[in-house]
C-alpha cells in the first residue's frame, strides 16, 4: 500500500514542482523570436531552424520511456536532479553551436533533460494528491506553464536584440543551475516505496497501454498538444515572414495568447469542481472544433487578428482538455505513476510531433494545416459520450 498520498506538501515543495514543469516551455518559447536569426546564422532554410523545436519535443517524448521507470525505481528526486543537470549542460552546448547539426544534437539532449523534470513533477503530483485530486493540481501547474509563453518571448526578444540569439541558451543554463540548487536543498522524495521491478520491463508499459481510459485520455492530450505545436512552429513564418510583423509585434500577439491560456488553465479546475471532467472535456473539444471552423473561414484574410482569433479560441480548448484528460489518464495508477506519466508524455510530445509532421507533409497552407489539427479531435466526442466514456468519468463521482 503506497503511503505517499498521506504526505502533506509544503508550499515550498509546490513551488519546486512549478519550477520543474517550466523547463520544457522555457526551452521552446524563449528563443521563438530568434528563429529567423538562427536560420540566417547557419545559412539554412527556416524549416531546419524549426526542427530545433521538433527535435527537442521528439527527444522529450521518447526520453520519458526511460525517465518514467527510473522515477519509479530511483525516486522522483533523483530523476529531477539528473534532468536539470542534463538540461544545463545541453543549453551550454546549444549556446556554443557552430553548425545546425551541433544545434540539433544539443536540442535532442536538452529534450532528454526536460522530459526527466516533467516526469518527476507529474509523478510527484500523483504521489501527493492521489488519483482524484491530481487533475485539479495538474491544471494549476499547466496554468503556471502558460506564464512562460507570455513572458519568455518578451525576455527572449530583449536578450536577442541586446546580446544576440545565443544569449537565450545561456539564460536557460543559468536558470537550470539556480533551480538545481533549490531542488537539492528543498525537494523531498514522495515515493518511499520504490519499485523493485527491473527499470525497463515491457509489461510495465503494456499494463498501462492496455487500460482503455488511459489510451483515450492520453490521445486527447496528444491531439490537443498537436494544435499548439502546429501553431508554435507556424506562427513565426505566418506573422513575421508572411505578414511582416517585427519581433516585438510577434511577441505582443504571442503574449496575448499566453494570457488567454493562463486564464483558461486557472478556470478549468473550478469548472471541473462544479460540473466534472466529462463536461470539461466536452466543452474543450467543442471549442477546438469551433476554432477550426473560424480558422478556415478567415484563412484568406491577411491580418494578424484573422490568424490569432481562432488560436485564442483553441488555447481555451487546449487548456480545458489537457487539465481534465491528463488527470484521468493517470488516475488508475499508483506505484506505476512514473511509467504512466512517461507514456502520457510520449503521447503528448512525440505523438503530437508525429501528427503535426504528418499533416504538414500534406502541403497545406499554415492556416489550413492548423485548422485540420483543430478539427481532427472532434470524433472523440462520440467515445466521450458512449457508455464506457461516461463510466470513466462518473465511476469516482
Amino acid at each position: 500500500m503506497q503511503t505517499a498520498n498521506q504526505y502533506v506538501p509544503k508550499k515550498s515543495q509546490l513551488v519546486l514542482l512549478t519550477l520543474l514543469v517550466l523547463f520544457s516551455p522555457l526551452a521552446i518559447d524563449i528563443y521563438l523570436p530568434a528563429l529567423p536569426m538562427i536560420s540566417s546564422t547557419f545559412h539554412v532554410e527556416h524549416a531546419l531552424a524549426q526542427d530545433t523545436i521538433t527535435w527537442f519535443l521528439f527527444a522529450m517524448g521518447v526520453g520519458q520511456l526511460f525517465a518514467g521507470p527510473l522515477a519509479d525505481k530511483l525516486g522522483r528526486r533523483t530523476v529531477a536532479l539528473g534532468g536539470v543537470s542534463i538540461y544545463a549542460v545541453s543549453a551550454l552546448l546549444a549556446w556554443s553551436a557552430q553548425s545546425i547539426e551541433w544545434m540539433l544534437v544539443s536540442r535532442l539532449l536538452q529534450g532528454l533533460g526536460a522530459c526527466a523534470t516533467s516526469v518527476a513533477a507529474f509523478a510527484t503530483v500523483r504521489d501527493i494528491f492521489g488519483p482524484q485530486k491530481s487533475g485539479k493540481m495538474i491544471s494549476y501547474l499547466n496554468g503556471a506553464i502558460c506564464f512562460i509563453p507570455a513572458l519568455a518571448p518578451i525576455l527572449g526578444s530583449w536578450l536577442t536584440q541586446q546580446f544576440g540569439w545565443r544569449s537565450n541558451f545561456s539564460f536557460m543554463a543559468g536558470f537550470a543551475v539556480v533551480v538545481l540548487v533549490f531542488l537539492w536543498v528543498g525537494l523531498k522524495e514522495t515515493n518511499p516505496q520504490l519499485s523493485k521491478e527491473p527499470v525497463f520491463k515491457l509489461n510495465r508499459y503494456l499494463d498501462v497501454v492496455k487500460t482503455p481510459s488511459f489510451v483515450f485520455h492520453a490521445s486527447l492530450c496528444m491531439l490537443a498538444m498537436a494544435v499548439i505545436l502546429g501553431y508554435v512552429t507556424s506562427a513565426p513564418v505566418v506573422l513575421m515572414e508572411n505578414l511582416g510583423l517585427s519581433m516585438n509585434e510577434f511577441t505582443f500577439w504571442f503574449g496575448i495568447n499566453a494570457a488567454i491560456n493562463i486564464v483558461a488553465c486557472m478556470s478549468a479546475p473550478k469548472f471541473m469542481d462544479k460540473f466534472g471532467t466529462h463536461w470539461a472535456l466536452t466543452v474543450g473539444i467543442v471549442t477546438l472544433a469551433l476554432a477550426g471552423m473560424v480558422m478556415l473561414s478567415l484563412a484568406t484574410q491577411a491580418t494578424p487578428l484573422a490568424f490569432m482569433l481562432p488560436i485564442f479560441m483553441s488555447s481555451i480548448g487546449f487548456a480545458w482538455i489537457l487539465g481534465a484528460a491528463a488527470g484521468k489518464a493517470l488516475a488508475p495508477f499508483g506505484d506505476k505513476a512514473g511509467t504512466a506519466a512517461a507514456l502520457l508524455g510520449l503521447f503528448q510530445m512525440s505523438g503530437s510531433g508525429l501528427v503535426v509532421g504528418t499533416v504538414q507533409r500534406l502541403g497545406m497552407e499554415p492556416q489550413v494545416m492548423i485548422a485540420t489539427l483543430m478539427l481532427i479531435v472532434t470524433p472523440a466526442l462520440m467515445i466521450l459520450w458512449s457508455k464506457s466514456g461516461k463510466t470513466w468519468h462518473h465511476a469516482t463521482a
